[in-house]
């Protein structure tokens, strides 16, 4: 791979507003909160064509990831809304099939995200007990959310920027990364500084504020812990902070 060279500044096609916003792991205040300012900020600088991307983890650890999946598909019922999965969310499938993973999703938040539709799982869960939790939680897990989790995305393209919820494999053309780098790769990603051939907009790795690199953009600010919820607005070569 090249070094990454800054001879051109990124854009999004013309016409397009691209509103970026990182984890929300199960934050649905913090969610409004970011909804609200992106209703306000296109309110006062209309553009033709906005686009919301969110770039995964939607579930775990907050105390309200049913809301917050309710939220989204509400949202995409009336923006133009790109819902990329994260690697939280794939534990959702995983539970269904396997209950035996939640002795692993456990450890990821998923029992918040378990208690949110009103399941209440106790600590020391045998095989049995997984099981028939396992098969209570499938029903009450709507069916629109089925459907939000089964029609996420794995990444999106606009213009110079690639979106995506962890990161993509070094030396890989993007349009033919593994699905487990881009729902969990950190270290190999997050320590080159090579040129992608765009400019990869992630999360899944919590930083204290936006990183910006200039091979990679991280929007992933802990929203959970730090009650900061990232939207990154990108139109044109213009990219700033909402």
């Amino acid at each position: 791979m090249r070094p990454y060279s800054p001879a051109k500044r990124p854009k999004v096609p013309e016409g397009l507003r691209i509103y970026a916003i990182g984890d929300v792991h199960g934050c649905a205040d913090l969610l409004d909160q970011v909804l609200s300012r992106i209703d306000a900020h296109q309110s006062a600088h209309p553009a033709f064509r906005p686009v919301e991307i969110f770039l995964g983890d939607y579930i775990d650890r907050g105390p309200a990831s049913r809301e917050v999946l309710d939220r989204l598909i509400a949202r995409s019922r009336e923006r133009e809304t790109v819902c990329l999965e994260g690697n939280h969310e794939t534990f959702v499938k995983g539970f269904l099939n396997n209950p035996a993973i939640l002795s692993e999703w456990r450890h990821y938040g998923g029992l918040e995200t378990l208690l949110s539709y009103g399941l209440v799982p106790s600590v020391n869960m045998d095989p049995a007990e997984q099981a028939r939790l396992a098969t209570t939680f499938s029903q009450v897990l709507p069916l629109s959310h089925r459907l939000f989790l089964g029609g996420l995305r794995q990444s999106f393209t606009c213009g110079d920027y690639f979106f995506v919820h962890a990161g993509v494999q070094p030396g890989i053309p993007l349009a033919e990364q593994h699905e487990k780098h881009l729902l969990w790769i950190r270290e190999d990603f997050l320590l080159c500084e090579a040129d992608f051939s765009k400019i990869v907009v992630h999360g899944h790795t919590p930083v204290p504020e936006p990183e910006i690199r200039p091979n990679r953009i991280n929007i992933d600010t802990g929203a959970y812990a730090t009650g900061q919820l990232t939207c990154l607005m990108l139109e044109g070569a213009e990219r700033h902070f909402i």
